[in-house]
């Protein structure tokens, strides 16, 4: 008989790609999730898996069963929701704040969805810069730190968002325009436009430049169209996620290139208190991100 565990454990397969993975996904050992699998193909006489090397991809069977989970889950979310009002779990606060300041384009709309599914719910995004914003959630000024920061820390749950790529953005008659990968010291000459924060903030700066010894010239600007603004005007070069400026090099605005050989990738992850996790509002507005997320955004791919 097939399970909610099954369809979790189906959903978690899609989204890693491997058994490992999925097993930490889920909360199992991997042997627990192989004897999962074992059990969905003998009840049904087919293979939902292949594997491939350390990966494994599913069949047209375990496809099938991918999309069954999806609409499964999905409405136990808005039963799971229409109960929490029967039951007047609708109260709180849902404090958030956001290190990402490219996901204000996705977050807003999300925000006004979880209004409207949760009127009752206290909603506030946590201005400023912070050194230490998971150290909110500690102190109660936060309930949710969109942020990179997943270390280990006592009574603090990271919950997987996507990964993203970053791209070196441009002007399209820029001198480095006909380059289809720039390496770190492409950067050495220019004028790097950013958001105000701390440069051990910045992936770019942080994972490729100073590594490779390379300190360009930096300016700052508060707003992604800002820092568009000022690249299309040849004011110096910018690195930002490629969901983020999609519309603009789909407009010739702007041009972008991928930044070393494997691209530079950064992972997105929602923290907040396990207490905090365990209310219904919260566990329905990370689901929503994630759901949004991978239906609106192009270049994300689940974090594994």
């Amino acid at each position: 008989m097939l399970e909610l565990r099954h369809l979790r454990t189906l959903i978690a397969l899609r989204e890693t790609g491997s058994v490992s993975r999925a097993a930490k996904r889920v909360h199992l050992t991997q042997s627990a999730l192989s004897h999962q699998i074992k059990g969905i193909q003998a009840h049904y006489g087919l293979p939902v898996i292949q594997r491939q090397g350390q990966s494994i991809k599913l069949t047209d069977a375990g496809k099938r069963l991918v999309f069954l989970a999806e609409k499964v889950l999905e409405e136990i979310q808005v039963a799971e929701r229409d109960l929490a009002k029967i039951s007047q779990q609708t109260s709180g606060s849902l404090r958030i704040v956001l290190e990402c300041h490219t996901c204000f384009d996705w977050l807003m709309p999300i925000m006004n969805v979880f209004r409207q599914h949760w009127p009752e719910v206290e909603l506030d995004l946590v201005s400023g810069f912070h050194s230490d914003p998971i150290k909110l959630l500690e102190d109660g000024s936060a309930d949710v730190v969109i942020g990179s920061e997943h270390k280990r820390r006592r009574d603090i749950t990271h919950h997987p968002l996507f990964r993203f790529e970053i791209l070196a953005v441009l002007a399209p008659e820029h001198a480095l325009h006909r380059k289809r990968i720039l390496q770190a010291d492409n950067f050495a000459d220019e004028t790097l436009i950013t958001y105000p924060v701390p440069e051990d903030r910045i992936d770019l700066i942080l994972k490729v430049l100073k590594p490779n010894g390379i300190h360009p010239k930096r300016r700052t600007a508060e707003l992604t169209v800002a820092i568009l603004q000022l690249v299309a005007s040849r004011r110096g070069v910018a690195a930002l996620p490629s969901w983020g400026i999609k519309n603009y090099i789909d407009h010739d605005y702007v041009i972008a290139r991928r930044i070393g050989n494997g691209g530079l990738w950064s992972d997105l992850y929602a923290s907040t208190l396990r207490e905090t996790a365990s209310r219904p509002y919260v566990r329905d507005f990370l689901s929503t991100i994630k759901k949004t997320c991978f239906a609106t955004l192009e270049g994300i791919v689940p974090l594994k």
